[in-house]
């Protein structure tokens, strides 16, 4: 037995669910014009020392007469806009649920809907008549039934609004019953899968602020000539921004778009 000895915590205490918080996860598309590059470093500081020295002069060869073979190019910063503040009016569905934990099987997306239909519609399952089902890109399914609550369910329009109840003791929506259970064994294969149902819930943006954000390690070169192929300007672009004596550092990912193309870069939350 270990003896008794008085503690202090000195931590943060915070609540581990808060219902009431949406977290943002930035995703900008950034439309990139012929004749550019962007060039991510893995450090912050050399991005803002090669957007600080403006212009630069990069060797496209090393000839006989360098002085024909460079070229001319402009650094700038790479500024978003991001959002700040938002507020959506959202709203829950009484006739859709969400399926997730569902069985990765790309091939056969239409053979699983089937099954999903079948087992939902059977009323010992917990399910009714199944409406329409849709596949959504990130393996999850929004499962819609015909209405709310089978033949006593409350329609939407009776004036009782989505989910409403009239003064009569009617039983709970299909939907309902099933988020209330949470998690059902679906059969498929000759396994089970535990699959998880959760609201559906929709909503539009009311409001929307956006802020300006520098890139801090992504910078934007621009007025790139013409003059090498696709790979060939990348390569010496990726040289000649890798080489501390011309104030670069190591290079993390370089994007280059010829004149007369363009491109879009997506530009994601920086973890590190």
């Amino acid at each position: 037995a270990l003896p008794e000895r008085s503690m202090v915590f000195r931590g943060q205490v915070t609540d581990t669910v808060d219902t009431g918080m949406l977290m943002l996860t930035p995703r900008v598309h950034y439309p990139l014009l012929g004749g550019s590059a962007l060039v991510t470093f893995e450090q912050s500081e050399v991005a803002q020392r090669i957007v600080a020295m403006k212009e630069h002069v990069v060797e496209l060869s090393h000839g006989e007469e360098p002085d024909q073979c460079r070229m001319r190019v402009r650094a700038e910063p790479v500024e978003l806009l991001l959002p700040s503040a938002l507020q959506l009016n959202l709203s829950q569905s009484c006739r859709r649920v969400l399926l997730s934990g569902l069985p990765r099987l790309d091939m056969l997306k239409e053979t699983l809907l089937d099954k999903l239909e079948l087992f939902f519609s059977k009323t010992k399952n917990g399910g009714g008549e199944v409406e329409s089902l849709e596949l959504l890109c990130g393996g999850q399914v929004v499962l819609s039934f015909a209405e709310d609550g089978g033949a006593w369910g409350a329609k939407s329009g009776d004036g009782m609004g989505c989910c409403g109840r009239s003064g009569l003791s009617l039983p709970p929506a299909v939907a309902e019953q099933l988020i209330a259970r949470g998690l059902v064994q679906f059969p498929f294969k000759k396994d089970k899968y535990e699959i998880k149902i959760t609201p559906y819930v929709s909503g539009d943006v009311t409001s929307l602020q956006l802020r300006p954000a520098r890139c801090a390690r992504t910078v934007l070169l621009r007025e790139i000539p013409d003059v090498l192929d696709a790979e060939l300007m990348r390569d010496a672009l990726e040289i000649h921004f890798q080489k501390s004596s011309r104030g670069g550092g190591e290079v993390d990912a370089l994007g280059y778009v010829p004149k007369g193309q363009w491109a879009v870069a997506i530009f994601e939350e920086d973890v590190d």
